[in-house]
């Protein structure tokens, strides 16, 4: 690693204090981003959204996490160049990749994922499109040494790029092991209370490397991944699809589909705002679908009258299974709003990370015996995908029977 890398990666006059990893420290500049106002809103949006009713100490936010993430990745790329002086990098790409790893959630909606589907455009871009839209932004950026435009491409894969360099940070930020899940696992066990998540993440550090352009995983720590797929497994199973966390999760998605469907809301309108300000627009808006925020907001979360394992080929859309929740209310004599069909997005344990072998060949992480491949990846998702009925009247086993035929 030559000095004016060494330089950069080891300005740390700023530090800022964090229950997971201790003193995060940043660059003067680097410490002038973080607590630029639009960054400094993701502290305004809880990392788990509605979880919090179900866990009460889960209230960390998407700034936490991020400074986690930033953490975690600066200690990874220092690892990488110490360990080799060959990566294709330079001092600007460098920068732009610490500010990306602080920035890679500048974008994201309220109440964690339950807006993920219903929203036609990623977070992702949303982020990379605010990056290079707001001078004030893009100033503070680049007085980091960084680009807004490599920043842009590092943390939107969907932004076309044939840069090696770029080819790499994305593989970094985004993969089995990166430093993103090394971050959400730990951090959201720690709040949370619970002990799945927990990752060993310095000896994890010490075990990656750079092949063929690509971060990869030496053999010998093959236990490591399979630790993060069954922590990953463990935590879905008890905290991010725990039954009331996916009921407070549909209501929200439902009331937002609704405002969308009836023209309350435009899609616009739901870019950059955080939890409390999301609430706020329902209530001004003054939203057919405000008492499903309202019950959310109040932890009053609707039952959950059935669940089954969900195995069909497609899903259909929120706004399709709007429409056929208020036809069943309507059928059955219920109240608008009272019926929720709930169909998680799909969940994979495969673990395609590159894998280095301890003869030296580079192999993809399905090509070394593990426990989580083929039927195993295959039997984890089915069990934890289920179709539920949420409801906030009794329904009929008729009416059970017609919203679990989806």
């Amino acid at each position: 690693m030559n000095a004016t890398l060494s330089t950069l990666l080891s300005d740390t006059s700023k530090s800022v204090r964090d229950p997971l990893w201790n003193d995060i420290t940043l660059s003067e500049s680097l410490y002038a981003l973080y607590r630029h106002p639009i960054l400094q809103q993701l502290g305004r949006i809880k990392q788990l959204g509605p979880t919090f009713h179900l866990y009460p100490g889960a209230v960390h936010t998407r700034l936490n996490h991020s400074l986690g993430v930033y953490h975690v990745g600066h200690k990874l790329l220092e690892h990488l160049l110490k360990q080799t002086g060959q990566l294709p990098v330079s001092e600007q790409g460098i920068a732009s990749f610490l500010v990306a790893l602080l920035v890679h959630d500048l974008g994201h909606f309220p109440y964690a994922h339950s807006l993920k589907d219903v929203i036609t455009v990623s977070h992702e871009a949303l982020g990379a499109a605010a990056i290079l839209s707001d001078a004030s932004l893009a100033e503070a950026i680049e007085r980091c040494g960084a680009d807004p435009h490599t920043v842009a491409l590092i943390i939107d894969e969907q932004r076309a790029s044939s840069c090696a360099e770029i080819a790499l940070y994305r593989s970094i930020l985004s993969g089995p092991l990166d430093p993103d899940k090394l971050d959400y696992l730990n951090r959201d066990a720690f709040f949370c209370g619970v002990p799945y998540g927990r990752q060993d993440v310095l000896y994890i550090i010490s075990k990656l490397q750079i092949a063929s352009g690509k971060l990869a995983l030496r053999e010998e720590a093959i236990a490591s991944l399979e630790h993060l797929l069954f922590a990953k497994y463990l935590m879905y199973r008890n905290v991010y699809w725990h039954q009331r966390t996916r009921g407070a999760t549909a209501m929200i998605k439902k009331a937002t589909v609704a405002a969308l469907a009836d023209g309350t809301f435009t899609e616009d309108e739901l870019f950059g705002l955080d939890d409390e300000q999301f609430h706020h627009l329902a209530v001004a808006k003054q939203v057919a679908s405000l008492p499903l925020f309202e019950a959310v907001h109040s932890n009053q979360i609707y039952r959950c009258v059935a669940a089954t394992a969900y195995t069909a080929a497609t899903t259909p859309s929120p706004f399709v299974r709007h429409q056929r929740e208020e036809e069943l209310a309507a059928e059955h004599q219920l109240p608008p709003y009272s019926i929720i069909i709930d169909i998680p997005e799909s969940v994979s344990f495969e673990a395609d990370m590159p894998i280095l072998t301890e003869g030296g060949s580079l192999v993809s992480g399905s090509e070394v015996e593990h426990l989580f491949s083929g039927p195993v990846n295959a039997e984890l998702a089915a069990r934890l995908r289920k179709v539920r009925i949420f409801s906030s009247h009794p329904l009929s086993d008729q009416a059970i029977a017609e919203a679990l035929s989806w």
